[in-house]
């Protein structure tokens, strides 16, 4: 079905996991794919105000190359004021609105406080749109579940009447994650402790502080484990990331980002992947590790159960008050856990690009020839 189209992906926020979403798309689609980008920083701003550029940038595009037969903006997009300063431009082009997150049920930091105009620019975003992506069923229904709270506070003119339509026209499609790349390296054979893989985006939302103060505690009872802090770091002060530091001492085996080549061959000397996160709408990094054969030790919630097939959930998922138990379990049991885990890593095939990128194509290719493109 996926015959050959135009597309314009309009990523404000060219970065982590987006950027990894974007490219991968670009890469693997059969659709031509031009990408219109503003840098990972100022993210508020690039949802207040981004519009006018990202409108800029979009008109130069189409006078260089044509019109699109299709727009694929993300969550990070005001898609309501970019549609309208490009209704000379755009004309009839279908504009797809893709999900990473939202500003309605994004958990908020120590010093944030929720903000309305943000989450309301993400609901008219949906309404605006011609189809809408969430990247987990998780994070659709929490989405759709928030939103008559929020609609609800107006003195008049509410939009209630509209969540079961907008509700009922979205979809969800995954991230494609290139778990290809770590299926092809063979686990080397064990040469110390059991090796425990952190490799979140380092905020608040990842809840870091509680999987350290899990581990310190399991490190004082005489667990032997080494420790390998990967992802990404912004901030300027991540104490407890010292802390921890402090704290196991020659445990930590790596500390920060690495390169691509790097990165798989740490996740596939890795043997337990922890989680404690207050957020995770889907699970780049958490996919990666189990497809890389680390046992994860994940909380059932957020968009983790729909990550593994049931079967696993029991050697995989721990419920609330049960992380260090379930660290335990996996560090103290390791590869009697992951014998019956043996199949986790192929199940997370369905994950990777060559599978996830053909329904993007189908569901593009038709959303052209839906508006006559």
């Amino acid at each position: 079905m996926s015959s050959r189209r135009r597309i314009l992906l309009v990523e404000p926020y060219y970065g982590g996991s987006h950027r990894a979403w974007a490219d991968g798309l670009v890469d693997h689609s059969v659709h031509d794919i031009d990408l219109i980008t503003h840098d990972d920083q100022f993210w508020r701003w690039r949802m207040r105000g981004g519009a006018v550029t990202l409108a800029e940038a979009v008109r130069a595009d189409v006078a260089a190359h044509g019109p699109p037969d299709v727009v694929l903006v993300s969550d990070m997009v005001d898609a309501a004021a970019l549609l309208g300063l490009l209704r000379r431009d755009l004309r009839e082009i279908p504009v797809v609105l893709y999900l990473h997150e939202n500003q309605l049920v994004h958990p908020l930091g120590p010093d944030q406080r929720f903000d309305e105009g943000l989450a309301l620019r993400n609901w008219v975003g949906l309404v605006a749109a011609d189809a809408v992506w969430f990247n987990s069923h998780f994070h659709r229904e929490a989405f759709f579940a928030a939103l008559p709270e929020l609609l609800g506070r107006p003195a008049d003119q509410r939009h209630l009447h509209l969540i079961e339509g907008v509700a009922a026209a979205t979809a969800v499609l995954p991230v494609g994650v290139e778990v290809a790349d770590l299926a092809r390296r063979p686990r080397p054979e064990a040469d110390g402790p059991p090796l425990v893989v952190w490799n979140q985006r380092w905020d608040h939302d990842k809840n870091p502080k509680v999987v350290f103060r899990t581990l310190v505690r399991l490190a004082a009872d005489g667990v032997d484990f080494r420790l390998a802090l990967a992802g990404e770091n912004s901030r300027i002060d991540p104490r407890e990331f010292a802390w921890v530091r402090s704290e196991l001492g020659d445990r930590v085996v790596h500390v920060g980002a690495l390169e691509r080549a790097d990165y798989l061959d740490l996740l596939v000397r890795g043997d337990v992947h922890v989680s404690a996160a207050d957020h995770e709408f889907f699970g780049i990094a958490a996919v990666e590790a189990a497809a890389a054969g680390c046992v994860p030790v994940w909380p059932h919630r957020q968009s983790y159960p729909e990550l593994i097939p049931e079967r696993f959930h029991a050697d995989c998922l721990y419920g609330e008050g049960e992380l260090g138990s379930a660290l335990r379990r996996a560090l103290v049991h390791t590869e009697a856990v992951r014998s019956r885990l043996r199949d986790l890593p192929s199940a997370m095939m369905r994950f990777d690009w060559s599978i996830v990128a053909p329904r993007y194509d189908d569901a593009l290719a038709e959303l052209a020839l839906r508006s006559g493109a």
